[in-house]
């Protein structure tokens, strides 16, 4: 892992994602802030529909209308919430790339997977020569030569020959890595990361998981990784924060939250893992993730807690501080592991987060 610069490269304030529905408004994202630093991997962990997926979309500007967005994505101090579109795509493959989660619905059939991957070039003009690429040969040669090289670096086998491939002559672990390849075609300072190991085999899984972090090491990418499996993330990242429900319940360096879970959603998460030692059954968190149109009151997770309590569903809770060892412990970025649940504060009437 890299080591972690004091001044974050991505900051979310306050991030809240709504869609009007027939039903009333829906916060996807409700009031998440995060810190990003260089080189560091952060995780966003949860079931389906807590809100993952979005805070990505949310970052790069990709929510369509008439969903919004508010309060701050800072990108080096500088707000994105707030560029026009045109701005945003100078931000967007460049400076923050993203790799989503299913390659056959991100891949376009109809053109070969390197033309897919020089596209990003061609677009974000980075190579030297003149702007009106189709007229200098020498540019196309040089376009071409960095996508073969980056094919290269993602394990892609043969690049000269799987250039002019399509993507259904790529195997499931092949598509994976020419996605990952469009997203580091540009040098991206920044690599958001979808569930990239969704319907891989555990061996392919291995092999994507391996590669992210040797991009990590060897270019000082900084990652956001989302995803289900708190193992996986556990094992890869070095931040976690859990999310419930489009809120953060959870959040501190890899060790803390694995190693003294203070959340009982997060608790469940981990007692939902295998464990090879021990032939016990598995233990899976009771109900689904609540409709977010029709949240609980109090604590979104209370329907399901083993814990829960009448005051649980009164009340509104602020993530806190979680002591560790008698006292809180700050994490290598000065911030400490955090939870949001009745055990760790007073009872309050509810208010804005």
């Amino acid at each position: 892992m890299q080591k972690v610069m004091a001044k974050p490269i991505l900051e979310l304030r306050n991030l809240t994602t709504v869609f009007p529905t027939r039903r009333g408004e829906v916060r996807a994202v409700d009031s998440v802030n995060l810190a990003l630093y260089p080189g560091q991997i952060l995780g966003l962990v949860g079931e389906s529909g807590c809100g993952k997926s979005t805070v990505l979309l949310s970052i790069l500007g990709l929510i369509a209308r008439p969903g919004r967005i508010t309060g701050e994505v800072l990108f080096d101090g500088h707000d994105l919430t707030k560029l026009s579109n045109r701005e945003l795509r100078q931000v967007r493959g460049k400076e923050i790339a993203m790799i989503f989660q299913d390659p056959l619905s991100t891949l376009n059939p109809a053109f070969p997977v390197g033309e897919q991957i020089r596209e990003s070039l061609r677009l974000h003009n980075l190579l030297p020569g003149p702007s009106f690429w189709p007229l200098d040969s020498g540019r196309r040669r040089r376009e071409k030569e960095r996508v073969l090289q980056v094919m290269e670096e993602v394990g892609i086998p043969a690049p000269e020959a799987r250039y002019r491939a399509y993507p259904h002559q790529f195997s499931g672990g092949m598509q994976q890595r020419a996605l990952i390849a469009i997203g580091l075609a540009c040098n991206p300072r920044i690599l958001l990361a979808d569930e990239p190991t969704t319907a891989l085999d555990v061996t392919i899984q291995a092999q994507i998981v391996a590669l992210m972090k040797r991009i990590n090491q060897e270019h000082g990418t900084a990652i956001i990784l989302v995803t289900h499996d708190l193992g996986l993330a556990a094992e890869f990242c070095d931040h976690i924060a859990v999310m419930y429900a489009g809120r953060i319940v959870e959040i501190g360096n890899v060790d803390q939250v694995i190693e003294n879970p203070q959340h009982p959603y997060t608790q469940g998460l981990l007692r939902c893992i295998p464990d090879l030692k021990e032939r016990s059954p598995l233990q899976p968190i009771p109900g689904s993730v609540p409709d977010l149109a029709e949240l609980p009151s109090g604590c979104a997770f209370g329907p399901r807690c083993p814990e829960f309590q009448p005051v649980c569903a009164k009340g509104f809770f602020r993530l806190q501080p979680v002591a560790e060892n008698g006292h809180r412990k700050a994490h290598r970025s000065g911030e400490v592991h955090m939870a949001r649940c009745l055990r760790l504060t007073a009872y309050r009437i509810p208010e804005d987060d």
